[in-house]
């Protein structure tokens, strides 16, 4: 998993220092089989930036606010309503 920190490059005085390790930690985590998350995504250039490194999933309030489990289950399988 990535948390915010990690996908937000503007964050850090060293922004490409930042993309370096956040694209090491998605590459490193390919190597051995797993998913990765990114965690806290807030903006589009957050996602693009880990949809473009290969991160296989994300989670923040780009695209949704807290929810409770109830309206997760319909969130992730609309189809199932």
């Amino acid at each position: 998993m990535i948390d915010q920190s990690g996908t937000s490059p503007h964050r850090f005085s060293r922004p490409l220092v930042a993309a370096a390790i956040a694209s090491s930690v998605i590459a490193l985590a390919h190597t051995m089989g797993l998913k990765v998350v990114g965690e806290g995504i807030e903006m589009e250039e957050q996602h693009q930036f880990l949809k473009e490194k290969g991160c296989d999933m994300g989670q923040g309030y780009l695209f949704s606010r807290p929810l409770p489990a109830e309206e997760v289950v319909l969130a992730i399988h609309p189809m199932e309503r």
